[in-house]
C-alpha cells in the first residue's frame, strides 16, 4: 500500500524537517519536498537553509521543489488574521499560507498527504496544539497534515486510519529541548543543519523596527525590504529616508537600489556610500551631506562630499561638527 501513496514534505533545510523527511521516507512513501522561502530568510543565502535542503533531497534521493512567496507574504505582515508573534513574525498565517501552497501543489500532482517538521510546544506562537488545529481548519487540510516527530501527541491523521504509515513508528518529542533530534541527526547521519532557532528576519527586534517603519510610511515592496538588510536607516521626514552602507561590501550594494529619482551621496573613494530615497528638497540633501560627512574618517577640517543626482554630479565640502540624527 504505501508505494502508492505519494506525499509532500515542508523541507527548510533545519534538522526538524529533514528527520520528518527521513521516518516517512523509511516507512515506504514516495516523498516530493517543497522549499518555500520568502524575503525573511536569513539563510537563503550561499550553504543556507536552501543549499542544506537541496543537499539533504539529494542524498535521501527524493526531488525538491523551491517556491518563493513574496507579495502575498507582505499583505499578510501588514495585517496578519493571527497576529504577530515576539515581533513581526505572523507564524501562524505564515505558516497557513505555505500549506494552502502546498495543497495546491498536492491537488493538482495527486499526492496523499502533507509531512511537515512541527515539534508541538517548540515554538510559543506556531506550535501549540491550538495552533496546530488553526492551522489545520483554515488550509482544509484538517487529517492530511502528519507531524511525525511529535504525532503521539496528536490526533491519528488520514495516513494512519487508512494504513499508509504505521503510526507506532512515529514519535513523541515535545517542547523546546533538542536532545532527541541530536540524538537521530547522529543516527542517521544528518550534519550541517543550519538555522536550529530559526531563519527569519521578523523575529530579529532590529529589523522588525525597521519594518515596522516600512509599514508606518506604506513602504513595503520586496526592493525595499532589500535594502532593509543593509545599511544605518535615516527617516529623515515621513517621505524621506536616507541609507549609508557600513562596510565595504554594503558601499557596493547601496548603487543597486538606485531609482530614477533617487540621489547618491558617497564619499570621494566610496569609503562611505549612501541612498537618499523619496521626496528631496535641498534642505533635505543638505542634512544628508552632514550626515554622510559623519562617517567619513579623517582627520582634516573639512570632508569631500559627492553628489550624484539623475544626471548631473556636485561637490561639496563639509566642515567638522556635531549632529543630532541616529540610524533606526
Amino acid at each position: 500500500m504505501g508505494n502508492k501513496v505519494k506525499a509532500i514534505v515542508l523541507l527548510s533545510g533545519g534538522l526538524d524537517s529533514s528527520l520528518a523527511t527521513k521516518i516517512i521516507i523509511e516507512q515506504g512513501i514516495k516523498v516530493m519536498a517543497l522549499n518555500f522561502f520568502t524575503p525573511f530568510c536569513r539563510c537563503n543565502r550561499r550553504k543556507g537553509c536552501d543549499s542544506v535542503a537541496k543537499y539533504f533531497a539529494q542524498k535521501v534521493g527524493i526531488s525538491i521543489r523551491r517556491i518563493f512567496i513574496g507579495e502575498e507574504y507582505l499583505k499578510i505582515i501588514k495585517n496578519p488574521k493571527y497576529g504577530y508573534g515576539k515581533n513581526l513574525n505572523p507564524c501562524i498565517d505564515c505558516r497557513i499560507l505555505m500549506l494552502k501552497k502546498a495543497k495546491e501543489v498536492m491537488k493538482k500532482e495527486k499526492f496523499s498527504f502533507i509531512v511537515t517538521g512541527d515539534v508541538l510546544d517548540q515554538r510559543p506562537k506556531s506550535q501549540t496544539l491550538q495552533a496546530l488545529k488553526i492551522i489545520e481548519r483554515e488550509t482544509g487540510l484538517e487529517g492530511l497534515i502528519v507531524r511525525p516527530l511529535s504525532a503521539n501527541f496528536l490526533p491519528e491523521t488520514i495516513p494512519e486510519k487508512m494504513g499508509w504509515i504505521d503510526r507506532s513508528k512515529l514519535l513523541s518529542i515535545k517542547g523546546r529541548s533538542r536532545k532527541m533530534q541530536m540524538f537521530l541527526a547522529d543516527f542517521y547521519s544528518i550534519k550541517d543543519y543550519p538555522c536550529p532557532a530559526g531563519g527569519c528576519l521578523l523575529t530579529e527586534p532590529s529589523f522588525s523596527k525597521r519594518m515596522k517603519d516600512l509599514i508606518e510610511f506604506d513602504e513595503i515592496n520586496l526592493k525595499n525590504i532589500e535594502l532593509l538588510k543593509i545599511g544605518r536607516h535615516f527617516r529623515l521626514t515621513p517621505y524621506t529616508k536616507l541609507v549609508i552602507g557600513r562596510d565595504e561590501v554594503e558601499n557596493k550594494k547601496i548603487p543597486v537600489f538606485k531609482e530614477i529619482n533617487d540621489i547618491i551621496i558617497r564619499s570621494e573613494n566610496f569609503e562611505v556610500v549612501g541612498i537618499l530615497k523619496g521626496c528631496i528638497s535641498e534642505n533635505i540633501i543638505n542634512v544628508s551631506i552632514g550626515i554622510v560627512a559623519r562617517y567619513i574618517r579623517n582627520s582634516v577640517n573639512h570632508k569631500k562630499v559627492i553628489v550624484e543626482g539623475k544626471e548631473s554630479e556636485e561637490v561639496f565640502y563639509v566642515r567638522e561638527g556635531k549632529g543630532g540624527l541616529l540610524p533606526l
